[in-house]
């Protein structure tokens, strides 16, 4: 187990970021996909980074259990650090419930529609009935709009520490120098 210091680890860095990343373009196209046009042939990319973002937190969790976060500031109240510990529970789940949830309901064996990942190779349909896809399809929407407040209250919260707060609890998640393993 790696020890801890005052940054995450470039390897926690690059994994956040890379999912931040793929994470933010997938909400803004599964909350607006309605409204793009279908030329742009934009669900099949959505399809392929949801299949990235659940490899990246498979990832992201092997490489947290063996390098540990830095902690908390000290002078951060109780109440802020056991919202801090439930809302990055509650991320790390999603980020694996909703790309699930997604391969589920295109696994439906009344309409499959295979996900070709970025046309490179096809990953194969789950074994599922109507229902669970049904279901899956129902809980992707909501649990979108899920992640999609948390990763705004998450955001908040980072920028009130960088700005009202003054602390590094920001900083330390930052790409640049200082960077330790």
């Amino acid at each position: 187990m790696t020890a801890r210091g005052d940054r995450y680890s470039r390897g926690a860095i690059a994994f956040h970021w890379s999912i931040a990343a793929l994470v933010l373009f997938n909400l803004i196209v599964g909350l607006f996909h309605d409204a793009m046009p279908r030329a742009w042939g934009i669900m099949p990319i959505h399809k392929s980074v949801g299949i990235a973002v659940l490899v990246l937190t498979l990832g992201r969790i092997g490489w947290r259990l063996t390098h540990k976060p830095p902690h908390l500031p000290e002078l951060l109240p109780a109440w802020e650090k056991a919202t801090a510990h439930t809302v990055h529970f509650i991320l790390y789940a999603l980020l694996l419930i909703l790309p699930i949830s997604g391969w589920l309901l295109s696994s439906n064996p009344e309409r499959p529609r295979p996900i070709n990942w970025f046309g490179l190779f096809e990953i194969p349909v789950l074994p599922a009935t109507p229902g669970i896809a049904h279901n899956a399809h129902e809980a992707h929407e909501l649990l979108g709009y899920l992640m999609a407040a948390l990763v705004a209250i998450h955001i908040a919260a980072a920028l009130r520490h960088h700005f009202i707060l003054r602390d590094r609890v920001l900083a330390r998640m930052l790409p640049g120098s200082g960077r330790r393993g």
